[in-house]
Parts: structure tokens; sequence; C-alpha cells
């Protein structure tokens, strides 16, 4: 008998076979391939020649020769069919226990049976591979007659001080490992059914290529930008990033205040970094996907001259059209593998602590990246030390480089607070691009803060609307929906109003509204009153510039991150006004509460300079040490336990680190102007069925609520549900052409608030 590890049956009825000798030594050159760049390819190896040793049992052979597969998304059938023949990824895990000395051959069993199920905790992995079914998978196995050379493969002599980061880095090398083999045995299956999908792979430019056409770029744009003190920094800051990315990889801070220029400032460190030091990726992670097409935009505008395919946009919201499904842009969102990626904390973060194949299987090509994490400052606070410890570990082990860019830089170094118990294990040697940042920022001051004349002082609304009457040109960001919605009915007809339970459409359509009014000056538009009511959501990323802002008490980097949207080109003739009050609407528990608390801790009413960067550091102390920042125990459930097992348990951490709550539900609402494309695309999703790319274009039309909110409106029969959790409007009135979605409120509901 051939044994075979896929088949592929054409329409044509034709069937070719892959045979399983052949794919488990491609496998395992492959996936040893990657592992070698973390110094770890015997483990990868042989992890991928046993991953697939289940499948040689004859139960096996027969089914496999049943099914009628065209792809490789098919192929991966363990756990997706039913009946025990089809299983088969025990044998080798159970075969790399007996082989290598103990506990090491655990290790392979993590990797081999969970790459189609994804990674185990420890004690529902000893309990499957105990099981008489897993021992019989074994038996049968090896009663196929092996070849020998797949089944006495050459071993080594495991060490566990070769681990990177030794016990404190087992769990994230396991997972490096592991996406080592799953990539490899997921692109090896890809090749087998169409070759053609592997050329689709390739055919991004260089990081080189990439760096000349970015100098291009911004020789062109400095040639036509107006001569303003603004953009003479702006230039600084970009030269001085050129000059220190010669410095040796690791940890780096680039502290530049809100309207400085940092993007591309950094993505210029980036692609210098990477031609000094040969780094193979630059991974920008955002903490908004509302902002994040936006950086895309600008990128791709960067990179035009090198064609289409430059970045990948990772992300729910990117966008693509039914005829690119395959194009390379979409298969490298898979596992990267491309030079750019512009992706969301919740992506990068959440596959670092992944147990998911599709989440993991990305991680390897992490190993000598340049990792941008805009907006550092919001990072989330309940995960932040497993993150930085993952941090550490990429930098120390694996060839990263990290660019925390940020115009609050937070405090992330080790810091010693009064009670060791709240003591944060911070970042390692964390050096600041910039040369004299307390200079660049008073440099670049552009604003007034005036803060409220005591904490005590309650701002009524009425009294808010009133001031904003009285300015010509004036925003105020406000800390929940709800205040929005009340404020905003307290202003004059003409007011604009931004939240999520705007679609993203809408919410893009007002933002360029916005920026055009605040540009006009001798159209019709010119001496009209532009005032804007919004939640934080403007404060990142969406760069506006009004004379006037005022701003709801909340932490001092809201407060900031406010303040850049005032004055941010230095204009005016004089500095901007921030005003900041304290408002009628309770601050919701959570993250903002502390974050407004800290704020008090740190100013004094009278404060002529909040913004400065030695309150900052205060600020931020106060806010770490009174935020629990591993709130969901995420440290310790990836703890080796000591039972001389290896016992980790990483589906339960990936289970328990989610950034975002899995409780929204998605409403598309009748947005009117588009409301003739949605109908079309809502009928194509009636007649074919949810597809990728539909659903990619349904998002800009769809708002965000909870399951609670969803299932209220579908009991009033304001929504239908044609498919699970998918709601669609059903009626007209409750998407409002200013405030959006309308429904009711729970009144100081903390998930009330934007992130």
């Amino acid at each position: 008998m051939n044994h075979i590890a896929h088949i592929n049956t054409s329409a044509e009825g034709q069937a070719s076979e892959h045979l399983l000798a052949d794919h488990l030594k491609k496998v395992s050159a492959l996936a040893g391939i990657f592992a070698r760049e973390f110094n770890s390819q015997e483990w990868a190896s042989l992890a991928g020649l046993w991953h697939d040793l289940g499948k040689y049992r004859i139960g096996f052979q027969r089914y496999i020769r049943q099914q009628n597969m065209h792809d490789a998304e098919q192929a991966h059938i363990e756990n997706k069919v039913a009946g025990k023949e089809k299983t088969h990824s025990a044998a080798g895990a159970l075969w790399g226990i007996q082989k290598l000395p103990k506990p090491f051959g655990n290790i392979l069993a993590y990797l081999i049976a969970s790459h189609h199920a994804g990674l185990y905790d420890w004690t529902d992995l000893e309990q499957r591979l105990n099981s008489t079914d897993s021992q019989k998978e074994l038996q049968e196995a090896l009663e196929a007659k092996i070849p020998n050379e797949i089944l006495e493969a050459a071993l080594f002599t495991p060490d566990g001080k070769t681990i990177p980061g030794k016990s404190a880095g087992f769990s994230l090398w396991v997972r490096m490992l592991f996406s080592c083999l799953v990539d490899a045995d997921f692109l090896d299956t890809e090749s087998f059914f169409d070759s053609r999908l592997t050329t689709r792979r390739q055919g991004f430019p260089h990081l080189k290529d990439m760096l000349s056409a970015f100098d291009t770029y911004m020789h062109e744009k400095s040639a036509h930008a107006p001569a303003t003190q603004v953009n003479t920094i702006r230039a600084q800051i970009l030269h001085q990033c050129r000059e220190k990315a010669k410095m040796p990889t690791g940890f780096f801070s680039l502290d530049v205040p809100t309207g400085g220029g940092k993007t591309l400032s950094s993505l210029a460190f980036a692609l210098e970094h990477a031609k000094n030091h040969g780094k193979k990726r630059i991974i920008y992670a955002i903490p908004y996907t509302s902002i994040i097409e936006q950086t895309a935009d600008v990128f791709r505008d960067v990179f035009r001259s090198l064609g289409e395919d430059v970045l990948i946009e990772h992300h729910s919201q990117a966008e693509s059209e039914p005829e690119l499904e395959t194009a390379k842009s979409r298969l490298a969102c898979e596992n990267w593998d491309a030079p750019l990626v512009v992706t969301t904390n919740v992506q990068l973060f959440e596959s670092l602590f992944a147990a998911k194949t599709s989440r993991c299987r990305k991680l390897h090509n992490l190993v000598d990246s340049i990792i941008i994490l805009d907006e550092a400052q919001q990072l989330p606070t309940q995960f932040l030390q497993p993150i930085l410890d993952c941090l550490n570990l990429l930098v120390k082990h694996y060839g990263v480089s990290v660019v925390l860019c940020t115009a609050t830089q937070p405090t992330l170094s080790s810091t010693t607070y009064f009670d060791a118990r709240k003591n944060l294990n911070g970042l390692e040697n964390v050096r600041e691009i910039i040369d004299h940042p307390d200079e660049l920022h008073k440099s670049l001051k552009r604003v007034s803060v005036e803060l409220p004349p005591s904490w005590q002082t309650i701002t009524s609304w009425e009294s808010v609307a009133s001031s904003l009457i009285k300015e010509q040109q004036v925003l105020c960001i406000v800390n929940t929906r709800n205040s929005a919605k009340e404020l905003f009915k307290l202003m004059p007809q003409g007011t604009l109003h931004l939240s999520t339970r705007l679609c993203g459409a809408h919410r893009a359509e007002i933002i360029e509204q916005i920026k055009y009014r605040l540009n006009s000056k001798t159209n019709s538009h010119a001496h009209q009153p532009l005032r804007v009511i919004s939640t934080q959501l403007v404060e990142a990323g969406v760069d506006l510039d009004f004379p006037v802002v005022w701003r709801a008490l909340a932490g001092l980097d809201s407060i900031a991150q406010a303040a850049g949207r005032c004055n941010r080109e230095g204009k005016l003739n004089k500095l901007g006004q921030v005003v900041v009050f304290i408002p009628p609407a309770a601050i919701p528990a959570g993250d903002l509460l502390t974050a407004a608390n800290a704020c008090k801790d740190v100013l004094e009413p009278n404060e002529q300079n909040p913004l400065s960067r030695e309150i900052f550091k205060k600020y931020f102390t106060h806010f770490y040490f009174n935020s629990d920042t591993d709130a969901k125990k995420i440290c310790e459930l990836l703890k080796i336990s000591e039972n001389h097992k290896l016992s980790v348990q990483f589906r339960t951490a990936a289970e328990a680190f989610k950034l975002i709550d899995d409780n929204g539900a998605s409403v598309v609402v009748w947005y009117e102007p588009k409301r003739e494309e949605i109908k079309k695309l809502l009928s194509t999703l009636k007649k074919d069925g949810p597809q990728r790319w539909l659903m990619r274009k349904l998002q800009r039309y769809m708002v965000t609520v909870r399951q609670d909110e969803a299932k209220r409106l579908f009991q009033r029969g304001e929504v239908e549900l044609p498919m699970p959790g998918l709601y669609v409007q059903a009626v007209d009135g409750i998407y409002d052409p200013n405030l959006g979605l309308m429904m009711d409120e729970i009144p100081r509901d903390p998930k009330n608030y934007i992130c």
C-alpha cells in the first residue's frame, strides 16, 4: 500500500495522491528551517517528521481514500468529521514521549497532538493520550510498518538550558515551535492541492526597496511642505529616527508630542533599522480598529510606486474584492509572510497568547522583526504584565526590536512602588530615540490647558453646551456614548456627533466633513460654526485641528490625546485652548475611573503645565499601582507546574487572554447614503451565504452592541437575524442620521464607554 497523507479529487473526478512519507519529510524540513531562526530546528524537525504518524493506520488510509477533498482547508480534517478512523495526531505524540527522555517527550506531545485542535492544557492532553483510543492509534500505526528512516530518525539530546528564557520562556517557546509546525504543515498541504497559491504568496517587495521608495516619497513631501515651525521640528524628528536606527537591537521609545509626525518617523526608523540589522519584517500594531485603515492608507500612499501588494492589513474590517479573495495579500494574512504588516493590538497580542492553530501559525514570522506599538499607552492594563513579559522574551531571545511610539510615554520600565507586592516587572533597557525629549515637548507646545478650579467642581451639561455654543469651532470629548447623546441634544442644529453608535462608513464620512470644514477658508463653510460632540474615538489616529477643545475629566493620557486635536499644525497666532471639566455623569468603573483618579492624584487644579513629561511619569506610576496588571492571572497559568511533566495550561490561558469580550453582536444598519449598496450586499448574503469578502464589505455598515442589547432589538422586531451572530436592521427609524443606532442605554455600565 502507498500510504497517503491527502487525496485531491478534481472536478473531473481525477484523483491525485499526496504520499505520506513525502509530506512528513517536507514538513520536517520546512519546520526546521523556520525554527532555525531561534536555534530550535531539531525540535521542529522531529515534530514535523512524526506529526502525522497516525495516518499510517489502515483505518485512516481507508478513510482518506473515501474522501472527495478539493483544498488544503478541507484536508485538515481531524476533529471536523465524526469517526475514530480519522484521528491521527495521538500516535506521534505518544511516540515522542517514548523516544525522548522524560519529561522532554511531553514537548513533542504538546506540538503533535495539538496540531489540529490547538494547544492543550497538559491535564487534558495527558488524559487524551492515556485513553484506550490513543494507545490503540499508536499500536495500529506501528503495525503499518512505518519506514525506519521516519520512525527511527536520528535523535538529539534535549537540554532544558537551551530553551530561550528557560522556565520563564517555556510557554512562548512551545508556541513558537507550534507555529513552525502548523505553518509548515499547512504550506506543504496547500502546495499539494494548489501549487499556484505558493506562487501567489510570493512577490512582495523587499524592505530595502521599500526604504528607497520611502526616501523618494519623503523628499517629495518635504519639498511641498509649508515652511512652518511644526514642519521644521517634524523634519528634525525624522532625521533623528534615521540616525538612531543604527543602535543595537532592543527596546526603543519614540516620545513625540501628538502632531509631531511620529507615524512616518517611526516607519523610517524601522526601515533603517531593518537595513542595519538584517530584520525581515515590520509589524505596525495599532490599538483601535477605527483608525487602522487610515494608517494603512498612509503607508500605501508612501509605497504606491511599488504596486498594490506592498503590505497586509490584518484586522476585522479590512476589505477585499471577491476576485482578490485568493490574492497573496489575503494568503499572507494567515501567517504574516509579508515585509510590512499593519494590524491591531488584538491580533498581535491575542496571537502571542493563543492556542488555536490559525492564530499561532504566524508567530514564527515575528522572529527577527521590528514591532512598532503605536499609542503604547493604550496597552490593555489588565493584561499589561504578561504582555511586558512576552515582549522581554521576544527582544532577548527572538531577535525582535520593539518601538514604543506615543505622545505620552508610559512608565513601562521596572518600577518599584512603596508596596513591593505591586511592583511591575517592566521592559529592560528602553532607549529614547529623541535626544532631548523635554526640549522637544516644550518646542512643540501649541496649547494651554485649563483645569477646573477644584476636583469637586461639577459642570452641568447645560453649562457645557452654553460655553460650546459661544465658540465658532470647537470639539468636545466626553467619556460615554450616553454623555455624548445628552450633550448633543442640548446643542443647536448643525452640531456633529461621533461615537461607535455610528457605523464605520458613517464615522468616516463625518470625519472627512470635519477636516474639510476645518481647512475651508473661502468656501461656503468658512463662516459657519463647526461644533463636534464625540466620545474618545477621535483621540488617536484622527488628525483634527480645532482651535478649542473641551475634555471631560479622564486619564492624563486621554487629556493629552485630546490636546493633540487642538492647534495641531501650530497655525494659530496664539496657543490653542484645552478646557478640562468635571462632567455631571459618573465616570464608569474600571480603567477609565482608575485613570481619572490617578490624574487627580498627580495634578493640582492650578497646575500650569499639566502635560509635562515629569507629571506623566508620576501619573503612570499611580495608574499602574492602582491597577491589576494581570487581572486574569495569565502569568500563573503559563508557569510550568512543579510536577516534572512540563505542565502548562495553554488553552485556559488563551481563553482568558481576550482583549475584547466575545459578547458583542453586530448589527447591519441602513446607512442612508449607502442604502442601495447595503441592500445588494444583503441580497448576496441571503443568496450565497457568508463569504469572507462579503462580510468584510458589510462590516463598514455594522454597529457593535452587546448581546443583550441585540436581543432586545430583536424581541421588539427592530432587527432580524438572517444568520447566527449577525443582526440586520428591519424597520426604519432606529438608525438616526445624527446619533446612529438608537436604543436604550444601560446607565453607568462600563461597557458604555469607548475603548
